[in-house]
C-alpha cells in the first residue's frame, strides 16, 4: 500500500528522474555481465590457441603473457564497452530529456489552462500542444469550456430575468401594502366615525324615546286605549329595545359593569310587562307562573336585562299568531332557571341561532345580533344555554348560579 501510495503520489519530474536512475542501473548490469562474458571467451580461445599448436605442456612464462596480454585487451575492450554504453546512455538521456521537456510543456500548458478557468473564459491553443494525445485532450477541454460559457449565459441572463420579476413583485407588493394601509387607514377612521355615529346617536335617542314613553302613559291616564296608541306604544318599546341594546355595544368596552343582588322573580315580571303591549300587538300573550320561592341570582342588572328582554322579543317575533309564550323560573339545584317556550318553526340549526346575521327566515326584519349578544353575556358570566326545538315547542334555557351557591 504505501509503494502504490508513493507512486500515485509522484510527479512527472519524479518520475522521469526514477525512470533515468533504473536505465542507468540497468545498463551497469548489462556491462558488468559483459564484461564478465568476454573474459570466459578470451580464456577459452587462449586456452584453444595454445591446444590447435600440439604442446602438451604450457610454458609458464609463455602463459604469463599471454595472461598479461589477455588482461590488457580486457581493459581496452571493457573501457570501449563502458565508454560505447556512457555514449548511448548519454545519447538516450539526451532525447528522453527532449520528450520529457515537451511532456512537461504540454502538461504545464493544461495546468495553466485549468488554473485560470476558474475566473477566466480561455481556451488552449491547440498548436501550441507538441503531442497528438494532449491535442486529443485540447479539444475535449475546450468543448467543455464552450458549455460552461454557454451556461454561465443561461444563468445569467436567468438571474437578470429572476432580478426583473423580483424588483417588479417588489414594486408590486409595496403598491399593495400602500394600498392596504389606506384601506386600514380608511376602515379605522369609518369604524371610529362609526362608533362616534353610534355613541351620539344612542345618547340622543333616549331622550326622545322617554318622552314617547311618557306622554303614551300620561295619555292613557286621562283617555281609553286604542288600538292606534297600542300600535305607537308597542313600537316605541322595540325601538326602547333596540335602544337598549345599541347602548351595551357602545359602553360594554368603556365601564365596567358591576354585579349586584338582583330579585329574579321581580325582574323578570317587571321586563314581562314592559313588553306586554307588544306581545298582545302580535296577538300573543305571555303566560307567566312565579315560582312559590324567591330566587334571588348576583348578577349585572343591564347583562341581565339584554338576556331577557332578547329572549322575549324573539319569542314574540318567532311564535305564531294566537299562541301563548310560557315563560318559566325554577330552582334546579344550584342554578336557577329561566325558559321561554312558544310554538313556532322548527329551527333547523340550534347551534347556529346565537351566530351574528344568521337568519333562518330571512323574510323577518333584523339582522341576528341580539341573541349574539344574549350568547356573549352568557359566555362571560358562565350562564348555561340550551336550545330544543320540535313539532310542539321551541325552548330557549338560561341557567344562572343562584345566591349563596
Amino acid at each position: 500500500m504505501k509503494i502504490k501510495s508513493l507512486f500515485q503520489n509522484m510527479t512527472i519530474k519524479q518520475a522521469d528522474i526514477f525512470t533515468i536512475m533504473v536505465i542507468f542501473l540497468l545498463t551497469m548490469i548489462f556491462v558488468g555481465l559483459l564484461v564478465e562474458e568476454t573474459h570466459k571467451d578470451y580464456e577459452k580461445e587462449l586456452k584453444q590457441s595454445f591446444l590447435l599448436k600440439g604442446d602438451s605442456v604450457l610454458d609458464n612464462d609463455l602463459l604469463e603473457q599471454n595472461r598479461k596480454k589477455l588482461k590488457t585487451l580486457l581493459i581496452k575492450t571493457v573501457l570501449a564497452i563502458v565508454t560505447l554504453s556512457f555514449i548511448l546512455f548519454a545519447i538516450f538521456l539526451g532525447i528522453n530529456n527532449l520528450f520529457n521537456r515537451f511532456l512537461q510543456r504540454d502538461t504545464e500548458t493544461f495546468l495553466d489552462f485549468f488554473k485560470k478557468a476558474v475566473n477566466r473564459d480561455e481556451t488552449i491553443d491547440p498548436k501550441s500542444i507538441f503531442f497528438q494525445d494532449f491535442k486529443e485532450m485540447v479539444g475535449y477541454a475546450n468543448d467543455m469550456v464552450a458549455k460552461i460559457n454557454e451556461q454561465k449565459k443561461s444563468l445569467k441572463e436567468l438571474n437578470l430575468g429572476l432580478e426583473e420579476r423580483v424588483k417588479d413583485k417588489t414594486a408590486a407588493l409595496l403598491e399593495i401594502n400602500e394600498n392596504l394601509q389606506k384601506q386600514k387607514s380608511f376602515s379605522q377612521d369609518l369604524l371610529k366615525a362609526q362608533k362616534e355615529f353610534l355613541r351620539y346617536t344612542v345618547h340622543e335617542t333616549n331622550t326622545p324615546l322617554s318622552v314617547i314613553l311618557t306622554s303614551i302613559e300620561l295619555y292613557l291616564m286621562k283617555h281609553p286605549k286604542d288600538r292606534d296608541l297600542s300600535k305607537i306604544e308597542a313600537a316605541a318599546k322595540n325601538i326602547f329595545s333596540i335602544y337598549d341594546d345599541l347602548s351595551y355595544l357602545v359602553k360594554k368596552d368603556h365601564i365596567v359593569y358591576k354585579k349586584t343582588v338582583v330579585n329574579l322573580n321581580n325582574f323578570l315580571n317587571s321586563r314581562i310587562d314592559f313588553f306586554r303591549e307588544v306581545a298582545e300587538f302580535s296577538l300573543i300573550r305571555f303566560e307567566y307562573t312565579p315560582p312559590k320561592e324567591e330566587i334571588h341570582v348576583h348578577f349585572n342588572e343591564t347583562k341581565l336585562q339584554r338576556i331577557i328582554d332578547n329572549t322575549l322579543t324573539n319569542a314574540i317575533k318567532y311564535t305564531l299568531p294566537n299562541e301563548n309564550v310560557h315563560v318559566g323560573l325554577s330552582k334546579a339545584g344550584s342554578h336557577a332557571k329561566f325558559c321561554v317556550s312558544s310554538k313556532s318553526k322548527i329551527i333547523q340549526d340550534t347551534d347556529r341561532v346565537f351566530e351574528a346575521y344568521y337568519r333562518e327566515e330571512q323574510s323577518r326584519d333584523g339582522f341576528g345580533l341580539g341573541l349574539r349578544l344574549v350568547k356573549s353575556i352568557c359566555e362571560e358570566e358562565g350562564v348555561e344555554v340550551d336550545v330544543v326545538s320540535d313539532d310542539s315547542l321551541t325552548t330557549f334555557s338560561y341557567k344562572f348560579k343562584s345566591m349563596g351557591d
